[in-house]
């Protein structure tokens, strides 16, 4: 082969190493965003009404709770208005909920696209952990006007909600990838997934207030992040007991989950396209 040739040409081969390169997500950054626009788009089209679907099922689930939890049930709120309290945490939920739901189907409905053009695989599950960020937004600016109409001015904690917003993306990306990758091999998981997310709902403390768990519980009940996000919002926002025993477990378990699903996701790569 004349040495100009040689030169011009690339050798692509498959990679072997667990971790990711930061370099190769950036150099496609374009296409998350593309996905993300899609995904966006096409999440709403032909709806009659659009983008309010994103909080019409948090404050449907919010009148469910009050009526039963908070009216019939009597379940306590801390000292708030029980619909606040239970739209607080439903706002951080949706968002869990719908990304991973969306994320562990998102490879198999890739499968043209996997199957055909080479890029990293990761960008697929981070657009479907993306996506949702919108509907959290807009969720969260009724969560302001709702704060408005009870008078319910936020406590100094009010600066680290972004913080806990961040743990909660951080937890759904963990979650996404381990039920993404699990799902390429195994298409149980699309059934077993709504029983797993309708359980961890309950395991969570959206319709009760932790503190109903004994104090001498709280850190081992930090090893579900989304309790300590929840709470971490109504802390933040309505001034609720900080949920600070559970927060450092909560955040070492995300720290395990999301490391040992890169790995777990950059081991089971390779198969996608063969599998798929």
């Amino acid at each position: 082969m004349p040495p100009d040739l040689a030169a011009a040409v690339t050798v692509i081969r498959p990679g072997r190493s667990l971790h990711v390169s930061p370099r190769e997500l950036w150099d496609s950054r374009e296409l998350l965003f593309f996905l993300v626009w899609r995904d966006a788009k096409v999440r709403y089209k032909q709806t009659v009404l659009g983008a309010l679907w994103s909080v019409l099922q948090p404050l449907m689930t919010m009148a469910v709770f009050a009526v039963f939890f908070g009216r019939l049930a009597r379940v306590p709120s801390d000292g708030q208005p029980y619909p606040l309290f239970a739209f607080t945490a439903l706002v951080p939920w949706t968002y869990f909920a719908t990304a991973l739901s969306a994320g562990a189907q998102s490879l198999v409905g890739s499968q043209q696209l996997i199957s055909k053009v080479y890029f990293p695989r990761l960008i697929i599950p981070l657009a479907s952990v993306a996506t949702p960020i919108i509907d959290f937004a807009i969720a969260g600016g009724l969560l302001a006007l709702m704060l408005l109409w009870y008078g319910v001015t936020p406590s100094a904690g009010f600066l680290l909600v972004p913080a806990f917003a961040l743990l909660a993306v951080a937890t759904a990306l963990a979650a996404t990838l381990w039920f993404s990758a699990l799902n390429v091999e195994y298409r149980d998981v699309r059934y077993v997934l709504p029983f797993a997310v309708q359980f961890w709902m309950f395991a969570t403390p959206v319709a009760y207030p932790a503190s109903l768990v004994p104090e001498v519980w709280r850190p081992l009940y930090g090893l579900n992040p989304m309790a300590t996000i929840v709470e971490g919002f109504r802390w933040g926002l309505l001034g609720t007991p900080c949920p600070g025993s559970m927060a450092a477990v909560s955040i070492v378990m995300v720290a395990v989950a999301l490391i040992g699903g890169i790995a777990y996701f950059r081991r089971m790569e390779g198969t996608f396209a063969d599998v798929i």
